[in-house]
Order: C-alpha cells, then sequence, then structure tokens
C-alpha cells in the first residue's frame, strides 16, 4: 500500500488534542456508539503504539464544571440512568484543578475518558512509511490518479469538497483554532473542562480550545480566535500563564454529523472515509474496522456512515 499527501497543508490531525470523551454536549449524553469505540480505540492505538514504538493513548479522567442548579440536576437526572452508570461520577477527585481554576458551582466527572497523542501518531507513521519509500509526497491529481491501482482510499479531511469524485456529498468543514500555554505551576494530571478544555501535554504546558467557525475564508490562525482564547482562559486559571503558540486548521464535516466510509457508486476502484468532525480521535478507530470490513470481505459499513445514503445524486 503506499500514500499520497501534500505535506505543505495542514490537516486537522496536527493540532487536535486527540480527547476521547464518552459524555459530551450541554445535555450529557452519551457519544455515538461509544460503547463499541472505546474497545476498539483502545485496541487499536495500542497496536500502533507497538508498532511505532511510542506512547499513543493516555488514560485521563475529565473533570468537567457544573454552571448553576440546572447544570447540577441534569447531570444528576443522568446519573440515576443505568446506560450512563460506567461514564459518571458525581464526585470526582479533583486532583490540582482547586490549586490552579476558579472554583466552580459543581464539579462532575466523566470516567473512561482519555487522550490520544494524534499528532505523535501521524508524525511517526509518515516517518515509518517514508523510510519504506511508501510515501508519495505531493498533492492529488484527480485528472491523473494512478491507473495501476486496485482501490485508491481518500482521507482528504475537509479538502473532500473539491474531490470531484465525490462531489456529491455535503462535505462542509469547522474552523477551530487554539492555544499552547505553559504555567510554572505543576501540571493537571486529568483533563478539564471549564469554558474551554484544558488538556496536559509536556511539563507545564497545556493545549486551550478550541473555537469552532463554520464561516471562514483560510486555515491561518486570527487575531480575534486568540483574544477568545485567552479571555476565556483568564475567567479558569488563578495563575499567570504564557501562549506559547496559537495554531488553527478546518475540521471535516458532513451534514448529517456522520462520518462517511464506502465505494463509490459508479466507479468501483474509488473509496472514502472522510467526515470524522470534533471526534476523529475516538471514530477513526471503529470507522476503519468498517472500512477494512467492505474492503477484505465486502461487508457493508452501517447504514448511518454509508456512502450511499447521499449517493443518490451521483454521477
Amino acid at each position: 500500500m503506499h500514500y499520497q499527501d501534500a505535506p505543505e497543508q495542514t490537516a486537522a490531525s496536527s493540532v487536535a488534542a486527540g480527547i476521547v470523551n464518552p459524555i459530551t454536549g450541554r445535555r450529557f449524553v452519551k457519544s455515538w456508539r461509544i460503547d463499541e469505540l472505546l474497545p476498539e480505540a483502545r485496541a487499536l492505538y495500542g497496536e500502533l503504539a507497538s508498532l511505532l514504538g511510542v506512547k499513543l493513548w493516555h488514560d485521563l479522567p475529565l473533570v468537567r464544571t457544573l454552571f448553576n442548579r440546572g447544570d447540577e440536576n441534569d447531570w444528576l437526572a443522568r446519573s440515576a440512568d443505568a446506560g450512563y452508570a460506567t461514564y459518571l461520577d458525581d464526585h470526582p477527585p479533583l486532583g490540582r484543578i482547586p490549586d490552579i481554576t476558579q472554583p466552580a458551582f459543581a464539579y462532575a466527572g466523566v470516567r473512561h475518558s482519555a487522550r490520544v497523542d494524534v499528532s505523535l501518531l501521524v508524525s511517526t507513521f509518515r516517518d515509518l512509511i517514508a523510510a519504506e519509500n511508501r510515501l508519495i509526497a505531493r498533492a492529488v491529481d484527480y485528472a491523473r490518479l494512478p491507473q495501476d491501482y486496485d482501490r485508491i482510499i481518500f482521507c482528504e479531511g475537509w479538502r473532500s469538497r473539491f474531490n470531484p469524485y465525490f462531489a456529491f456529498l455535503p462535505s462542509g468543514g469547522n474552523k477551530g483554532e487554539v492555544l499552547y500555554v505553559t504555567t510554572e505551576q505543576a501540571t493537571l494530571d486529568r483533563l478539564f473542562k471549564h469554558r474551554v478544555f484544558l488538556v496536559p501535554q509536556a511539563e507545564h504546558e497545556y493545549w486551550v480550545g478550541a473555537t469552532s467557525q463554520n464561516n471562514f475564508t483560510d486555515d491561518t490562525p486570527t487575531p480575534t480566535a486568540r483574544q477568545y482564547l485567552t479571555d476565556r482562559l483568564r475567567e479558569v486559571l488563578t495563575v499567570p500563564f504564557t501562549v506559547t503558540d496559537h495554531r488553527s486548521a478546518i475540521r471535516p464535516t458532513v451534514r448529517d454529523r456522520r462520518m462517511v466510509i464506502g465505494r463509490h457508486p459508479d466507479q468501483p476502484r474509488l473509496y472514502i472515509f472522510n467526515g470524522l468532525g470534533t471526534k476523529g480521535a475516538s471514530l477513526a478507530p471503529l470507522g476503519s474496522r468498517w472500512l477494512l470490513d467492505l474492503l477484505e470481505h465486502g461487508q457493508d459499513p452501517p447504514p448511518e456512515v454509508d456512502v450511499r445514503r447521499w449517493s443518490a445524486g451521483a454521477g
């Protein structure tokens, strides 16, 4: 298998924090298919870590703030649901959170959360396939696709919207911007969500984000987003911090907020795996399993992710 990639193009994976969060949103709902996603993710990232000789999966409990009595009541109602018992912690240990952040109305904990070092995964895997002479470092020319391949799989992120073969897909993009900051105080030993996500990285360093913007003209960082994130962080932290980096990228989205997997309806050599949005770290392992089942065994992916749900207008 050969891979083609344009190194000058910024990918969302290079900016992503790799958060695996089983409970999302203001209504505290389980992430889609999380009971299937988690074991698949642990297994695949473990295999990749062994192959590449790096640590990719970091188990980190998540603590999120509840802003008022309404939030607390909603959380407790979820806690009473037996289907959520595995993931919710009404009295989570806070670790060092009170030492560096403003006190909150209440705190809630999410179990089985984690951070995947996506950037390290991409860079080390890229180095491996380059060393094996299996990487073609240039952009795809759609008018000159190679004819000596049995199958071509497009995994283009938000740039899938420019792919003429899959123009029938309702592909979009969502721009996200993040900050990297350092503090002199000890690093948190858990994920923390309070207005923004604080994700511990190296010693004294955090990933802070992320913004969400559906209307954008490019993928470059903006002063407006930097100011927004800095202001939110000042509302959270009680200790000084230094911004060391500001990055941005565009997440691939699909109208119905489900990833897209499958074979082109008219050109059986062409496949697509795309639209992972904001949850790529957790979705990619199970999605890749479905893709492999299709490629090797002809087994169709679940209807809610199958490309055929959009292919009526293909030609």
